[in-house]
């Protein structure tokens, strides 16, 4: 198989192997590129929940992502789990210096179980200066909420975020739906020109454990492939939800989703 791009990403290691860096690069070598990484910090979770977490030091993260982008040019980046305010400073400081494009943030706050993930001061440096210096940010409702300051029950609801997002410096927004009680998904996609509803029918699963992981990474490697932003967000959304349609049964808690499957991509998605 040719490898069609090189995707960057700097994020949380997961034990399971259900999201973080495991679930990133199963997604982009999966979607057939290539994926160099940057550990941020290293975790013991299982589908139930997490039981530790150990930061990496500052300056390895740093290491990490400039040392490996020296040598291998990335065509795009995904960004999750950035615990604290240290750690989003240089992060910042490394996208301008190495001039890193088509950036995805996936901005990770809280585990599938409910651990807490990241700091307060490190959500607002997030909020007044890393999603301005991204291509893409890609919340989940819980963390539109903890964004925005407000409180999402609804489509409409969800459209006024994703315009608080825009307003506090994003230039595209994915709010993903999946929070919501209803029996229809709707993700909504939204810059300052365009907006776009993408609908599907809930699969009612337990086992969803890294699916946001999963998006941004099958997302980046789209757009790392030269799609534009918005089908990037399409094809990665069915992505996903073929994984969770073909989901192995593993865990006692929130399964793992299945990384390894394949869809054609029909012309009208090309």
């Amino acid at each position: 198989m040719k490898i069609n791009s090189k995707i960057l990403i700097i994020a949380g290691s997961d034990s399971s192997g259900g999201a973080g860096i495991q679930a990133d690069i199963k997604s982009v070598t999966s979607l057939g590129s290539y994926a160099m990484t940057a550990i941020t910090a290293v975790t013991a979770q299982n589908t139930k929940g997490v039981k530790s977490i150990i930061p990496i030091p500052i300056r390895e993260i740093s290491n990490q992502i400039e040392f490996t982008s020296k040598d291998i040019k990335p065509d795009s980046v995904k960004i999750g789990m950035l615990h604290s305010m240290q750690v989003i400073n240089s992060v910042l400081r490394l996208i301008k210096k190495l001039k890193l494009k088509k950036v995805i943030l996936d901005p990770v706050m809280v585990a599938k179980g409910g651990t807490k993930l990241i700091d307060d001061r490190a959500v607002l440096v997030m909020k007044k200066k890393l999603i301005k210096k991204v291509d893409l940010i890609t919340p989940n409702i819980p963390e539109a909420e903890i964004l925005t300051g407000m409180k999402i029950k609804s489509l409409f609801d969800m459209k006024v975020a994703a315009q608080t997002l825009l307003d506090l410096g994003a230039k595209n927004v994915l709010i993903k739906g999946g929070h919501l009680e209803s029996k229809i998904l709707k993700d909504i996609f939204l810059n300052n020109k365009e907006i776009e509803i993408f609908t599907n029918k809930k699969i009612k699963t337990k086992n969803t454990h890294g699916t946001g992981c999963t998006l941004s990474s099958a997302i980046a490697t789209y757009y790392g492939c030269g799609k534009t932003l918005k089908k990037s967000c399409e094809l990665g959304i069915r992505y996903v939800k073929n994984a969770i349609k073909t989901r192995p049964n593993f865990g006692k808690g929130n399964g793992p989703i299945n990384h390894l499957n394949s869809f054609t991509i029909e012309k009208k998605f090309r």
